[in-house]
């Protein structure tokens, strides 16, 4: 007798709810981060912006980096290795797409990173307050910028497109599988410095929408639900038509081998397999 999909839903959330719960912390993890560093070089009361005074571009530059090393830590961290660290529904997408993430895994992925994010946004409007919601700060929300909707949906096809492909074929080479979060936490760093003026520089949807509802402002929400898992989920298309050369072992960023040598204890396999018939 065939099993119903909510009783593999059930079935997927008592066996792998540890890596979503990673996944969630992972999100909370990275909301807390942009918003503490957002805080610390944008607020004119820090100490940390007064002493940089003017100095926009540094500023930019030290956002950047600083993100970009959060994101290299939650992969590399215990908890990245457990989840695959995507934090994000876009990445999910795309591996999902690959046959690397089975599809209640999937949908558990996404609800959980929504959730995470969501309640960093919500935790962080009460601890931090005023200074989270000070215009410099703006709950480090994402909008369009002022050359509107259109030019924000591209920016964020480009670089996101961009990501994926890079991301790829880091994770699909000898080399540079094992440097993939250094990758990626480069991109977002230029990213942080070069983009954000014309989308505020997301990525990530669910990101996007912890802050929004946390700021109680909407604008522009729809693209970056749209652009970025549009043009992940694109970049994986292509890539598998291309790219013919050794499979992707696992949905893990740091990378992975199968089998004896997986981070993970025999029995607590990350859900990396394709669906079973």
């Amino acid at each position: 007798m065939p099993v119903s999909f909510a009783a593999r839903l059930l079935a997927a959330l008592r066996r792998h709810w540890a890596h979503y719960l990673a996944e969630a912390a992972g999100i909370a993890f990275f909301m807390t981060c942009a918003a503490l560093l957002t805080t610390g070089l944008e607020h004119p009361a820090s100490p940390l912006h007064q002493a940089l005074g003017k100095q926009q571009q540094l500023r930019h530059w030290l956002m950047g980096v600083g993100m970009g090393l959060v994101v290299v830590l939650l992969v590399y961290s215990p908890w990245g290795k457990r989840s695959g660290a995507h934090i994000n529904p876009a990445v999910t997408l795309g591996f999902w797409q690959l046959g690397k993430l089975r599809t209640p895994d999937a949908i558990w992925y996404v609800l959980f990173q929504v959730a995470g994010a969501l309640g960093a946004g919500q935790l962080l409007k009460v601890t931090l307050g005023p200074f989270y919601a000070h215009p410099s700060v703006n709950f480090t929300v994402t909008e369009p910028g002022p050359q509107g909707e259109l030019v924000a949906f591209a920016a964020e096809f480009i670089i996101s497109f961009i990501l994926m492909v890079v991301l790829l074929a880091a994770l699909h080479s000898a080399t540079w599988k094992k440097r993939a979060g250094w990758l990626i936490g480069a991109l977002l760093a230029l990213y942080i410095v070069f983009e954000t003026p014309y989308s505020g520089m997301s990525l990530n949807p669910a990101r996007t929408l912890g802050s929004a509802v946390a700021a109680g402002s909407y604008r522009g929400l729809w693209l970056y639900w749209v652009a970025p898992p549009l043009a992940m989920w694109l970049a994986t298309v292509l890539f598998r038509r291309l790219y013919h050369g050794e499979d992707l072992e696992c949905a893990i960023l740091a990378g992975c081998t199968p089998g004896p040598s997986s981070p993970h204890t025999p029995g607590e396999e990350p859900p990396v397999y394709p669906e079973e018939k």
